[in-house]
């Protein structure tokens, strides 16, 4: 269901990479997704190249420029290298909720305009968010066709042997930002599109001996859109957000969160498609057989198998893991999350990811300062 601004839940993502074909094909073969679409010079595009892959609700857009005038793509990469240019909010009225955003201060990219063709019209427009990145208002209610105009089905129906790994949608995406600029995107959300904090990360919460950061977690009026906005905090090393932010040159997506209803049976599934992970120590399932509070259906020796975090809240409990980074800059990640009741981001498991992460920094030589 819809809220006052109209807000229904994510649409896709989109990718600006070096090679869309190669990362297309990792998509498919590693994350189990179906490549639906294709823009190119086949379908009129002279200077780009596009793949649109779907698994369930899961849309994600990868493209890369074919010509020196693309500017737009090139500079992007140049830059940040592979990373989330875009990812867009499906809404019933594109004008209604851009006119809110501008007039409360969101920053234009785009203005509301119609993408046609003989199948029908596309409505969306675009709002700046972090450095280079968009924030993508869409509506498709008049467009039965792939994706968007311009989109054929692909040239090469492309049959790879891979495991089916469950992923049903996106649950959360995550942002990295400068020190003391997470309370100014915390606020631009809230006041451009009646969002709210609900959770709130503060010194000390989350860090360890060397590193810490802070982190807010905004979301629309009824909770489809969720948003952690992470910033680092003093401390003796180097923390992985100040890595993200000089790794990226700028501020952007850091990872995104994708569902599964069976995340034990995803996690197996993508390890053998190929997909790397963050490791836990054993440690940690010891303490978590030990806890009284958790009450779990799935086997921890199967969590301790493949690694996957679990942590309880008030409402219930949720298991996560995350990726190793899927490029070649130690920069975007993603999380496998199944929730079972509970609709926060678990501390605990919070703190193993940053001591992950640490531990994967330490062996890149980017925990010291320089």
């Amino acid at each position: 269901m819809s809220d006052k601004l109209g807000i229904r839940g994510y649409d896709f993502v989109e990718f600006y990479v070096g090679s869309a074909k190669m990362v297309a094909y990792w998509y498919a073969r590693a994350m189990g997704l179906e490549i639906k679409g294709y823009m190119g010079p086949e379908t009129g595009s002279r200077d780009r190249i596009s793949y649109y892959l779907q698994k369930n609700e899961l849309k994600i857009v990868v493209s890369s420029a074919v010509q020196p005038s693309c500017h737009e793509i090139l500079s992007f990469i140049n830059k940040h290298g592979d990373g989330v240019k875009r990812w867009s909010i499906e809404v019933d009225d594109v004008d209604k909720i851009f006119s809110h955003a501008i007039a409360n201060g969101a920053v234009i990219s785009k203005r509301p305009h119609k993408l046609e063709d003989e199948r029908g019209t596309i409505e969306q427009a675009a709002i700046r968010l972090y450095d280079d990145t968009e924030l993508v208002y869409v509506n498709r209610d008049s467009y039965p066709h792939i994706f968007y105009p311009g989109y054929e089905k692909p040239i090469q129906e492309i049959q790879l042997a891979c495991e089916d790994t469950g992923l049903m949608g996106i649950d959360h995406i995550v942002g990295n930002v400068r020190e003391n600029e997470m309370d100014k995107w915390a606020e631009y959300f809230t006041k451009t599109m009646n969002f709210e904090t609900f959770i709130d990360f503060k010194k000390g919460d989350i860090g360890t001996k060397y590193s810490a950061l802070l982190s807010k977690v905004v979301r629309s009026e009824k909770s489809a859109i969720k948003n952690p906005i992470n910033e680092p905090f003093e401390g003796a090393k180097k923390s992985q957000i100040e890595e993200y932010i000089e790794q990226y040159h700028g501020t952007g997506v850091q990872h995104i969160a994708i569902r599964t209803k069976d995340i034990v049976k995803s996690i197996r599934a993508l390890r053998r498609n190929g997909m790397e992970f963050l490791s836990v120590p054993d440690t940690y399932y010891d303490a978590l057989r030990e806890r009284k509070d958790i009450r779990i259906k799935e086997n921890i020796d199967d969590l301790q198998e493949l690694k996957i975090l679990c942590d309880r809240e008030s409402e219930g409990y949720l298991l996560q893991l995350f990726t190793k980074p899927i490029g070649d800059r130690p920069t975007f990640f993603f999380e496998i999350i199944q929730r079972a009741g509970a609709q926060g981001f678990g501390k605990g498991n919070f703190q193993a990811l940053f001591e992950a992460i640490e531990m994967d920094q330490e062996l890149r030589g980017n925990l010291e300062y320089n």
